[in-house]
């Protein structure tokens, strides 16, 4: 019995041209599931970050530099979401890129800008909370606006000023112009990198990743003890403000337990990318299709694993929802109370 996930038909992605792509046809049903599967991705990247942008631009009290720095990442997630997204979802599906060579080339530049500034300012983030946590006397002095604007700054300009010498300066195929030729054809958008940008697009991650480790286990560890400490000096007496900080402080650590695994896990295709190019490029391309896809969930999960843990968004999606943000005073309402 033929699968209903296999290829039925094998095409050409355009006829009478010179050297067209190959297209693979999938019955009805496949193409239907693909599509959901990945609509669905985009759909919950696209509109949960814009819910995580509009909620910091709307609400008056959730303004603080680090709130910044979130709605900065949101915002990433958000254009990896409606644009790059889309566009691989009609290839993955399609097996043909019918958007133009030149546009490849723009796609293939914001794919790893937007991508790699979200991998940025979760770094950031991390760097942030990590302050935030360990030393929250001296907080208020060392994040400040200027703060949190550099790192903004830094997140958007080093990924695009990097994608941009990457692609545009055909330094990434330096050495492999046999191999990208073979697999150059009408209806493609596929790139060939070489081991230099591999190596450098590994060492990206591994620093970033790295960073958020180490930052993220003491911010895990410390959280642990603060919410311990709540409880223990609370005891029968204990308030209602405390115990509402105690619940924090274990949501916190969950979700920072959670978002490292998640994060690891939508980044591993890198090492892959690295050992794939050092072996002589062995790995079948749908595998490494499936690597590179699966990346983007990152930016879909980001907005329930960094947003969704703080209990300020989740009375902002409530306000939304329940129609309170037509109220004058909403913009001002205090999102930080145990009740709305």
């Amino acid at each position: 019995m033929t699968s209903n996930l296999s290829p039925d038909i094998v095409q050409l992605c355009y006829e009478n041209v010179n050297r067209p792509c190959i297209k693979t046809r999938y019955l009805s049903g496949s193409r239907v599931i693909l599509y959901a599967v990945f609509g669905f991705r985009s759909l919950l990247a696209g509109f949960g970050n814009f819910l995580v942008m509009t909620s910091v631009l709307y609400f008056k009290q959730v303004h603080p530099p680090a709130n910044f720095l979130i709605n900065s990442l949101a915002c990433a997630d958000f254009l990896v979401g409606v644009t790059v997204m889309r566009f691989s979802t009609v290839r993955s599906v399609e097996s043909c890129w019918y958007f133009g060579a030149r546009f490849c080339a723009l796609y293939s530049c914001c794919d790893v800008a937007f991508c790699y500034s979200s991998l940025f300012h979760l770094s950031f983030i991390s760097t942030e909370r990590h302050i935030a946590v360990t030393d929250p006397l001296v907080y208020p002095t060392k994040f400040t606006v200027s703060v949190s604007g550099i790192y903004i700054s830094i997140s958007w300009i080093l990924p695009f000023t990097y994608s941009g010498v990457e692609f545009y300066t055909g330094a990434y195929d330096d050495g492999l112009e046999e191999l990208s030729s073979a697999l150059n054809c009408i209806g493609g958008c596929q790139t060939v990198v070489n081991q230099n940008w591999v190596l450098i697009d590994f060492l990206f991650f591994f620093i970033t990743t790295l960073v958020a480790l180490i930052l993220y286990g003491n911010i895990f560890l410390v959280a642990r003890q603060q919410a311990k400490m709540i409880e223990d000096t609370g005891g029968k007496t204990e308030s209602s403000s405390d115990s509402y900080k105690s619940r924090v402080a274990k949501k916190a650590a969950k979700a920072l337990g959670i978002t490292v695994i998640t994060f690891m896990i939508s980044w591993s295709y890198s090492t892959g990318s690295l050992i794939d190019a050092f072996m002589g490029f062995p790995t079948p391309a749908y595998i490494y299709e499936i690597w590179c896809r699966w990346a983007y969930y990152n930016s879909a999960m980001n907005p329930l694993l960094y947003a969704l843990f703080y209990p300020w968004f989740k009375k902002a999606i409530k306000v939304f929802v329940s129609g309170w943000v037509f109220k004058n005073s909403s913009a001002s309402m205090n999102l930080f109370s145990e009740k709305i």
